[in-house]
């Protein structure tokens, strides 16, 4: 894992969670995304309305600092599953880059389900 970037004034850290929120973010700006999919606690973040939370997304960096990211995604009916990934695996590829400096490896993303809305559904 990359520890850290030392500069005249110190280190600097950037922890996993912060990377894992900012592909929550650029996830959640895609036309299309109904949520992060995941585990039990993204569910429960969603009950709250947390909806911006990264609880099922990892970060890992392999051998060479290079930064792994797994997004699991629920996606809306109707919009097309493999456009919708693609934006969004640009977006967070572009927002974790401009952000951070770090260089991505892989971005997974994992269309776990497709869902719905009853609120925009029309009658």
């Amino acid at each position: 894992m990359k520890d850290s970037t030392i500069t005249d004034l110190g280190k600097i850290r950037i922890h996993k969670k912060v990377i894992a929120s900012i592909a929550s973010i650029a996830t959640c700006e895609i036309n299309g995304v109904e949520r992060i999919g995941g585990d039990l606690k993204s569910g429960l973040y969603d009950l709250i309305g947390k909806k911006g939370n990264s609880a099922g997304i990892t970060v890992e960096f392999d051998k060479n600092d290079d930064v792994i990211i797994n997004v699991p995604v629920i996606i809306k009916y109707g919009h097309n599953l493999p456009d919708v990934a693609a934006k969004i695996q640009e977006n967070i590829r572009i927002s974790i880059e401009k952000m951070t400096d770090l260089t991505i490896k892989d971005i997974d993303v994992d269309i776990q389900s497709v869902e719905k809305n009853p609120e925009t559904e029309t009658r």
